[in-house]
This record gives structure tokens, sequence and C-alpha cells, in this order.
């Protein structure tokens, strides 16, 4: 006998959703700050610090990118 499969409400999923996308935001945030320091600080590692800032945007990028399509900013 198969058991049912609960299912969360859509307050209990767009709680679990705020706490992915905290986390996207705060690891794209602290890479980008990393970047920065690695460019203020270092002169050899200045296109590494660009490489770093770069991926931190990405991240950033990906984050927007899934809150336009979960919550439907965008009105087509």
């Amino acid at each position: 006998m198969a058991k049912q499969k609960k299912h969360l409400t859509k307050s209990e999923e767009f709680d679990i959703m705020k706490i992915v996308l905290d986390k996207f935001l705060l690891l794209g945030v602290f890479i980008m700050a990393l970047g920065i320091y690695l460019i203020v600080t270092a002169v050899n590692s200045f296109v590494m610090g660009f490489a770093v800032l770069g991926v931190g945007a990405l991240i950033l990028i990906i984050f927007a990118m899934i809150l336009v399509r979960e919550f439907n900013f965008i009105e087509n």
C-alpha cells in the first residue's frame, strides 16, 4: 500500500522559497565582495578579482531569473 504524499500550502511553499533564494543572494553578494577585495588588495590577482566578481554577478543574475520565473513579476 503506497503512502499518501503530503502537500505544502502556498504559504509554506513561499517560506521555503524565501529561505532558498536568500541563500543565493547571500552567496552572490559574498562572492562579489571577495572579488572586490582581491581587486583592491592584490596587484597580481587583478584579473582573478574580476573573474570572481563576474561569478558573483552571474549568481545574482540567476537569482533574478528564478525570482521572475517563480513569481511572475513581469506580466506578458
